[in-house]
Parts: structure tokens; sequence; C-alpha cells
């Protein structure tokens, strides 16, 4: 790999930070709200011992960060890189929550956009692994261009094995769609 997935990314709105083991305290306090992990998968990871896998799996992936606020300075989620294939030319985007107080506001596109227009650089397209019941996830996924393309069992970083969908971009139809916007 001769790119860097763990980058400081940032506009004028928010900005993704390298995740650093200090960050798990602020994280975990956001993180605790049931409802943010009710469609997911992983369905109990607002509880302490369940983030603490969850927030591992990050610092182990390289590629994670803490979603910030540039107007409040306010930690508001995570994400990450991860999963990157180079034979199949692909890298995954994924691991993501927020505070219920971004839901709807366009962040996640916002925080979406910065990583997609980072990443195909040096990949030529994206995947998503979404749980078979996130419909909330699919849909996000969806209105930026990603398309269902398989389904498979996932094991997520120390927890069971569950059903997701697989959801691609490619860079050109990531271009196409930046185009007609």
């Amino acid at each position: 790999m001769n790119f860097n997935i763990q980058p400081t990314l940032e506009n004028e709105n928010i900005a993704l930070v390298p995740l650093e083991k200090d960050d798990f305290e602020t994280l975990y306090t956001l993180a605790s709200d049931p409802k943010i992990w009710e469609q997911h998968p992983s369905k109990n990871r607002w509880r302490k011992d369940e983030f603490t896998k969850f927030f591992e799996g990050a610092l182990v992936s390289k590629g994670a960060f803490k979603i910030v606020d540039k107007r409040t300075n306010a930690i508001i989620g995570s994400t990450r890189f991860y999963d990157y294939n180079e034979e199949k030319d692909i890298i995954f985007i994924g691991y993501t929550f927020f505070t219920r107080a971004c839901w709807g506001t366009g962040i996640n596109t916002s925080v979406k956009t910065m990583m997609m227009d980072y990443i195909l650089q040096y990949v030529s397209k994206v995947g998503f692994h979404v749980g078979k019941y996130n419909i909330r996830s699919q849909i996000a996924v969806g209105r930026i261009g990603g398309e269902k393309t398989a389904e498979q069992e996932i094991a997520y970083y120390e927890e069971q094995p569950q059903i997701n969908y697989i959801y691609e971009i490619t860079k050109d139809k990531w271009e196409a769609m930046k185009l007609t916007t």
C-alpha cells in the first residue's frame, strides 16, 4: 500500500482526525446510546464491553478517525478505512456512527464525500459492509451512489459473524455523480 489510510481530512465544518487511544471515553459516551445501534448487526455495542471491542478494532485497523465538528471542536462520531485489497483495487469505508443529534443533518454525506474524494485517488472502487437489517445505512449508502453487489457473512473484530450486504462505488461512477450535482 503506497498511500496513507489515516490522514487528517477536513472541510469547512468537519475534521476527520486519526483516532487515538485517549479518545475512548469521549467516544464511548457518544456510543452508549442504544438507539444508535438498534439496526446494526451488533446491537449491544452501546455496552462498554462491546464498545471496547469496537474501539480496539478501530485502533488495530490503523485507518480509524474521530469525527470532529469544527464549529464546536466536539467529537461527534467515528469512521474508518479498512480491508484494503490491492489485487481487487478496493478499500472499505465503514464502522461509522454519529451522535443522534447529527442524524439527518448532511454530516454523514459530508464525511463520506471527504473520504471518497481522498481515497479514490489511490483505488478504483470503495466498498461498504452494511448489516442486512440496517435500513438507515442502506439508504445512506444508496444516496451517495453505492450499488449492492453481494451478500456475505462478515465477522467484525472479535464479534460473531453477521449477514451484511456489500455495496460498491467505482471511481468512474463517483466522478460522474459529482459532475451532475
